[in-house]
């Protein structure tokens, strides 16, 4: 993958050429950079991503229903977490009936 010098935009190879779909610059391709780029198979895999479990430490449990479709409970525990990149938190349900984990919309 290569981004325009010009605009910034991604490019698009045309034969041996990067071409800037934007702005139409072009750059001739560089071999020997583009065999040092690191590709998917050369990256590491550090696995699924943590899930958090509104119920690990939780005591207390708030009024919420359950989305879950075969589900009637009322009731769920809650976790404030902060929101990667954000300025402010998110609130995650997990029925206490169930299991059923869902975030504050």
């Amino acid at each position: 993958m290569n981004f325009c010098d010009e605009c910034g935009s991604m490019m698009h190879a045309e034969g041996d050429t990067w071409v800037c779909r934007s702005c139409e610059h072009e750059e001739p391709q560089n071999s020997q950079a583009e065999a040092a780029m690191t590709t998917q198979d050369g990256q590491r895999n550090d696995g699924a991503p943590v899930v958090a479990d509104a119920t690990q430490g939780a005591t207390e449990t708030m009024q919420e229903t359950c989305p879950a479709k075969d589900c009637d409970s009322d009731r769920a525990h809650y976790e404030m977490m902060p929101k990667p990149g954000g300025s402010y938190e998110v609130r995650l349900f997990t029925c206490v009936e169930c299991g059923h984990k869902w975030r504050e919309s």
